[in-house]
Order: C-alpha cells, then sequence, then structure tokens
C-alpha cells in the first residue's frame, strides 16, 4: 500500500480596493474618558438540577453547600455530603457606566467544576465584586442556557454549551461608581485606533461644529474638548451633538496574515515597489510499501509484514513574474495566481517581498 502527503489549501481573502473610505460618525470611532463599563465577578452555586450537577470528587462545591447551609442554621459535615443537583459556578457581569442603585443587569453562569448541565438550575444569592474588592451587584434567579445534554448508557447528545448560561436581569445594583458629566470644563475623547491624522481630523471637525477653537490633539489617540459656556449647564446635549459628527477615518495600510488557514486580508492602498518573483514548484511524495519476510524452512523464526519508506523529490520549472512600480497588492495576489501560487505560497512570497522591503504597509501575521 502506497500513501500520499496532502496539504488542505485554504481559500484566500481579498479585501476591498476602494481608495476612499465612507464617512464615519464620532460615536463609531472614539469614546468619551472615564464612560466605561467594569468587569464584575462572583463565585456562587446553581442549585435545582437533575442529577447533573458536580461530583463528590469535586470537594470545593460541597464545601461551599455546607458554608451555606451552617449560615441557614444547619451543621453538616462537608465529608458527607453527596448531592448531584448543585454546581459550583463563577458568575460575571459588567457594570455599564451611569447604572443606578437598584437597576438589573445580565450576568454570565459557568460551571467550574465536573456538572454535565446547568439545565433547570437556579442561581443562589452571589455577591459580584470589581476588582477593587467592593461588591457592586448581587445576582440570583433562573439560569437560562442556549443549549441541552442528554446521556444514556451507549450514546449521548449534546446541543452547544450546556455548562453556561445566562440569567436575564438577575443582577440588582447595590452601588454606583461615581462618575458625573455634569460640571465638566473639559471632555476627552479617546480614538478606538491611535493615528495622528485622525486625531486631528476630529479637532478640526468639532471646531467647525462649534466655530471656535475648542478642541485639539494631545497625542494620535486623544482629543480634549472644551466645553463652551452655552454647554456648561447641557453637557449630555453637548455630548449628543458632538458624537454625531461625521469624518473621514485615516488608517494605516496593512496586510493581514493569517497562516493558519492560507488567508490573506488587505486594504486598497497598499502598494508595492518595484519587484522581481521567482516561484518554483517542488513536490514531496511520501509512500509506504509492505513487504512480506518469510522465515527459512523448518526454522523458529515466523512470517512478519516489513513497512519500507520511500520519498519521492520533483523540482517543476519556476515561473517568474515582474511587478511594476505603484501595483497594488491585489494585482501581486492576482499575478502569483496566474502562474498557479498555492495560497500558502502566497504568504511565504508576501512576506519575502516585506523582507525585501518592496511592500509599502505594515505586515500583520496572525
Amino acid at each position: 500500500m502506497r500513501g500520499k502527503a496532502l496539504v488542505m489549501i485554504a481559500v484566500l481573502g481579498i479585501g476591498s480596493t476602494g481608495v476612499f473610505a465612507a464617512p464615519s460618525r464620532l460615536k463609531d470611532i472614539a469614546r468619551i474618558q472615564g464612560v466605561r463599563p467594569n468587569q464584575l465577578i462572583g463565585y456562587g452555586l446553581v442549585v435545582g438540577l437533575d442529577g447533573t450537577g458536580d461530583s463528590r470528587q469535586t470537594r470545593f462545591t460541597t464545601q461551599t453547600l455546607s458554608n451555606l447551609l451552617q449560615l441557614e442554621g444547619v451543621v453538616v459535615d462537608a465529608r458527607s455530603i453527596q448531592v448531584s443537583n448543585t454546581a459550583a459556578v463563577m458568575v460575571t457581569a459588567e457594570l455599564p457606566p451611569f447604572a443606578r442603585v437598584g437597576g438589573r443587569i445580565d450576568v454570565t453562569v459557568s460551571s467550574i467544576g465536573d456538572a454535565d448541565s446547568l439545565q433547570g438550575g437556579v442561581l443562589l444569592m452571589t455577591p459580584l465584586r470589581a476588582a477593587n474588592g467592593q461588591v457592586y451587584a448581587v445576582a440570583q434567579g433562573p439560569v437560562s442556557i442556549g443549549g441541552f445534554s442528554a446521556r444514556t448508557m451507549t450514546a449521548s447528545v449534546q446541543r452547544n454549551q450546556p455548562t453556561a448560561g445566562r440569567v436575564p436581569g438577575g443582577a440588582l445594583v447595590e452601588r454606583e461608581v461615581g462618575f458625573e458629566l455634569a460640571d465638566r470644563p473639559a471632555l476627552r475623547w479617546i480614538l478606538d485606533h491611535d493615528d495622528f491624522t485622525t486625531a486631528r481630523r476630529t479637532a478640526e471637525v468639532i471646531n467647525a461644529k462649534l466655530g471656535m477653537e475648542a478642541a485639539r490633539a494631545l497625542d494620535s489617540r486623544t482629543v480634549e474638548v472644551i466645553v463652551p459656556a452655552a454647554y456648561r449647564d447641557r453637557v449630555v446635549e453637548f455630548v449628543a451633538e458632538m458624537e454625531n459628527q461625521t469624518l473621514e477615518v485615516d488608517r494605516v495600510a496593512k496586510v493581514v496574515l493569517n497562516e493558519k488557514t492560507g488567508t490573506v486580508v488587505f486594504g486598497g492602498d497598499v502598494k508595492v515597489a518595484p519587484v522581481t518573483i521567482v516561484h518554483g514548484a517542488l513536490t514531496v511524495q511520501i509512500g509506504t510499501e509492505f513487504v512480506v519476510s518469510h522465515p527459512e524452512p523448518f526454522s523458529q523464526g515466523r512470517t512478519v509484514v516489513v513497512p519500507e519508506q520511500t520519498v519521492e523529490v520533483t523540482e517543476g520549472a519556476g515561473d517568474m513574474v515582474s511587478i511594476p512600480q505603484g501595483s497594488s497588492i491585489e494585482e501581486v495576489v492576482r499575478a502569483l495566481h496566474s502562474i498557479g501560487a498555492t495560497p500558502r505560497d502566497i504568504l511565504a512570497i508576501i512576506q519575502a517581498i516585506k523582507a525585501a522591503g518592496a511592500l509599502q504597509s505594515e505586515l500583520e501575521i496572525i
């Protein structure tokens, strides 16, 4: 029998070649400094499971259940607890900006033991803490999962992930984050991507809207805006007007290579200097042949099958492509594709072009 090594070729993705980007709203590319969510986390128990909870091997579950029962006046030795209807979980949530006491937020519940499913379970009261250790919300309620799991002695079926779910509106906000927009003399817009040109354009658009020099770019990501006197008591209205201003976002020319999937993504402003590419095909075939070895007559040996491997190397004629000055990366890819280069070959060639100094853009490999 003879085998051959095969290479899986992924699809080559080509980015848009448009030269001008569509204008973007300021609210889509920047955020006001300080206006952000805060992450919360807590440890709790989910009860009411139909025998799909943690096993006895997960000792911290029984220890937690024993501590909880002691708070209710029931003294139980953790070593004697054998309950499969309970699961230890981590509860996570995001406290949105300007959340007020009494408001509700969604929480995510994830098993940390060996539970099979959280279906039908109820999350018991779980304090949610921030990075400073203070409790900002308390979660409790029935867990909703987007899947299910069923098993028998010989078969099993599962849809989605049954050991993680959500409790919509399951947490009550108990503490507020101290941040107020009112009476602030200045606001800072933080761009999602650092770019000096975009920061300058942001300041120019805001100044043009206000008719005064109120905005200035502090660096490639930060734009400071002085709140005009007419808006000192109407900061929210001022933010609403500014965040809907549109501008053209400038991007750095970049080529992104994904070596895992053989995908190339690039923008239309990526250019290539004059370069000549020689591409040759090299094929390596590895095979295995099985030879039967018989022992000598009347000997003590036995018949065995011995594998023998063979290696064949075939090198095809190389093809040459010349890329003129100012060519786009799309034209380079099309030229390489025309000479039979595979997506994997194109990945290697683009990296070689960058190493030669002919690729006039950033190269990012993921």
